[in-house]
């Protein structure tokens, strides 16, 4: 790549960069603003980056800004932040991962105040703990539990910690208003009057700055093209500043069709990327996914066993499929019901909420996806699919499932069947019953009218609590496993409820009844005493 020429000013910007116009000005007009920005405080920027177009565009913007100041001038930080799922489409890892790498070399050859920074969801959070470890549905357009913990949460942590270090910071994002509406009247709504700027919907001391918001989808392919020069008789083109190339982007592009890209996500305004070529490759909130289908069908058909099984995934969010892969208990261990919808007759029967999926589904999922992984991996692409930590809280969420306790602790032999090794398997967490325990207690339990599983349950809350000195709260914990609904199916928990029912019933009625007895026995009382009082008369 040749090198790049440093310059100072709009005058050699005009001769560095060629003339083509962007949503009505020129490239180096938009350049001008973006320093003219930088400079205007401390306050430290960050770049929301996923992977595409248009945060493509608006780094390329930003570091050609930054390659036009005087190194004098280049006094504060721009942290590139990209947010990684650990479920994103393959291909996309990978070129996020080498863009990344590459930005920030070619920012410390160009002495620039720019290095990225990849953030992840916390391991209680992530995608695979929630769906296999907690037995949460997949992700619907009604449920979309996936978006918080897995984009929103990460990127809101970085920005507080750096508000947190720096007071204030701006966080600059590829938002366009011609590609997403809704959006742009968020951003628009909170904008600063006579300022470029916006306040963050959600975060204190952060503000937004769209550099880009006026541009269509040409004026973003026309710079990463390469509308501008590295030398007078440069022409090549998709080169990015950096030294990159922006073809592969293109490509990719090309590969997957129409479809739209996800952006950063910073808050709940910003739209779903069930569609996108640049989003989770397990999203289940379309019914389905054309990006991956398209990329399938123009040379990546080594994903097809992912887009098979995110199919399934999909496949169980079906109201006609609910019922069989979901339990019938939430993870409280209660039964809940549908609420009564309107002008609906109180008295029709109500259908069950259902709760977190089977556990043996969950385990069937887990041991395919490794087994996809491992295929994967021998055939010579470096891919994971599920990281260890993530194993590890998912063999604890199975081991203390409130309505499930796996007690053969699965997940160890599950790994071992699919690799031929352990992991550093953590000895202390197992439960406090084995296989062998579980039948004891299953084949002693009908003697004596009880569940098993409740009478494990409060022996394991005894252990927990054994050697706290105080033992605040005890009686609700036990009062909780008490009222939770046990039973070996629906049938049977619907009948003991029906038993309590009429109980309840004929409590009420027999308050009554008590009430008016002892309202007749009042009454009685009073005609005592005005017979008492009239024969006092009578003798008188």
């Amino acid at each position: 790549m040749t090198t790049l020429k440093q310059v100072y000013d709009l005058v050699d910007y005009e001769d560095f960069i060629n003339k083509e116009i962007f949503a009505g000005r020129p490239l180096a007009e938009y350049i001008a603003e973006v320093q003219r920005i930088y400079c205007l405080d401390k306050r430290p920027w960050v770049i929301g980056y996923s992977g595409g177009k248009d945060s493509s565009a608006v780094i390329t913007l930003v570091y050609l800004a930054l390659l036009g100041l005087d190194p004098k001038f280049r006094t504060k930080s721009v942290f590139v932040v990209s947010s990684d799922t650990l479920v994103e489409t393959p291909v996309v890892v990978d070129l996020i991962s080498r863009t990344l790498e590459k930005i920030e070399k070619g920012a410390k050859r160009d002495h620039l105040p720019l290095t990225s920074h990849a953030v992840v969801p916390k391991t209680h959070e992530t995608f695979w703990v929630n769906l296999l470890g907690k037995g949460y549905p997949a992700p619907t357009r009604s449920f979309r539990w996936c978006t918080e913990r897995m984009k929103i949460n990460p990127v809101s942590d970085f920005i507080k910690e750096k508000v947190s270090q720096f007071d204030e910071v701006i966080v600059v994002l590829g938002s366009r208003s011609s590609e997403s509406s809704s959006r742009a009247q968020v951003i628009a709504k909170h904008r600063i009057d006579g300022s470029r700027l916006a306040r963050h919907t959600t975060l204190a001391n952060a503000f937004i700055y769209t550099p880009i918001d006026t541009w269509d989808v040409e004026d973003v392919w026309k710079l990463l093209r390469g509308a501008y020069q590295y030398a007078p008789d440069d022409i090549e083109e998709w080169e990015s500043p950096w030294g990159g190339n922006n073809r592969p982007l293109w490509t990719l592009y090309m590969d997957s069709s129409d479809q739209g890209e996800c952006p950063l996500v910073i808050d709940e305004s910003t739209p779903s990327c069930g569609n996108s070529r640049f989003g989770c490759w397990t999203c289940t909130v379309v019914k389905k996914d054309r990006a991956m289908e398209s990329l399938i069908k123009n040379g990546e058909e080594w994903m097809s066993p992912l887009l098979k099984f995110r199919d399934l995934l999909s496949f169980t969010t079906d109201p006609e499929q609910k019922d069989t892969y979901r339990n019938y208990k939430r993870r409280t261990g209660k039964v809940s019901y549908q609420y009564a919808k309107d002008d609906e007759d109180i008295a029709t029967a109500r259908k069950v909420v259902p709760g977190p999926y089977w556990l043996d589904y969950r385990k069937k999922w887990l041991k395919e996806l490794l087994e996809m992984e491992a295929k994967f991996n021998q055939e010579g692409h470096k891919i994971q699919l599920i990281t260890e930590p993530e194993l590890h809280a998912i063999r604890q969420q199975w081991l203390i499932d409130p309505n499930e306790p796996d007690w053969s602790d699965s997940l160890p032999k599950i790994y071992r069947e699919v690799y031929g090794r352990d992991l550093n398997w953590i000895i202390d967490d197992q439960s406090h019953f084995d296989e062998s325990d579980a039948q004891l207690l299953k084949q002693l339990a009908p003697e004596y009218n009880v569940e098993a599983e409740m009478i494990m349950k409060l022996i394991e809350l005894e252990v927990n609590l054994e050697g706290i000195s105080r033992r605040q709260g005890i009686f609700n914990k036990i009062e909780n496993i008490l009222k939770q609904d046990w039973g070996k199916n629906l049938e049977e928990i619907e009948q003991k409820q029906a038993v309590l029912q009429k109980r309840h019933e004929k409590d009420i009625h027999q308050e009554e009844i008590t009430k008016i007895e002892n309202e007749l026995k009042n009454i009685q009382s009073e005609f005592i005493k005005i017979d008492s009082s009239l024969s006092l008369l009578n003798k008188r």
